[in-house]
């Protein structure tokens, strides 16, 4: 109150307003820029994945379509790419054709083949009907679907910190994270590097 009183005569006010007018026009886009850099550094850390290359992947169990349970660790010798999706996000339907590039590249060799590659799809999803006419739509052939609801409040995504979609994960036949969010091109460059030769 004893500021505001102080403020509140004329001189002072003016000798505020000029000073305030003064720092603004010498700092005010440092200022603006500094808080800008610092909202989008929040976001990139509040966003990016919580595991990275080189660390364990955490494994889970959910139900497949059918039913069955399924584990990632029942694919371990192999590598897994571990890919989070939604029906309703248009980045993920665009990476969609991509993905099924890459399976039937690798997803669809010689089965007794070790190691061998698998695509395990984790829908973040509120309705099933949907998702289930995406993987439809899309073409998603593989067998490893997996739903969870709730959307990034749901197991798999809280486990894996998954905040944003896609995001994606290359696992290799030991658990370990080799590569994550890799583009198309890259993560078939990475394939054909670490998987033996038709």
């Amino acid at each position: 109150m004893y500021v505001l009183i102080r403020i509140g005569s004329v001189k002072n006010l003016q000798t505020f307003t000029h000073r305030m007018t003064s720092f603004l026009k010498k700092y005010g886009f440092w200022i603006l820029a500094g808080g800008l850099l610092l909202a989008l550094f929040g976001k990139y850390l509040y966003l990016k994945p919580r595991y990275i290359q080189g660390e364990v992947a955490p494994d889970f169990t959910a139900p497949l379509p059918d039913g069955t349970s399924f584990s990632l660790s029942d694919l371990k010798g192999d590598y897994i790419l571990l890919d989070f999706w939604g029906s309703w996000c248009g980045p993920c339907r665009q990476a969609n054709p991509g993905l099924v590039r890459i399976y039937n590249e690798f997803g669809t060799r010689d089965r007794n083949q070790k190691p061998g590659f698998h695509l395990v799809s984790v829908g973040i999803e509120t309705h099933a009907n949907r998702w289930a006419a995406a993987i439809a739509q899309d073409g998603l052939l593989w067998p490893y679907h997996l739903m969870d609801t709730d959307l990034f409040k749901g197991q798999i995504a809280r486990l894996y910190g998954v905040k944003a979609v896609p995001t994606s994960y290359l696992i290799d036949p030991e658990g370990m994270i080799i590569g994550v969010n890799l583009e198309e091109d890259d993560l078939r460059k990475t394939l054909k590097e670490v998987l033996p030769s038709n």
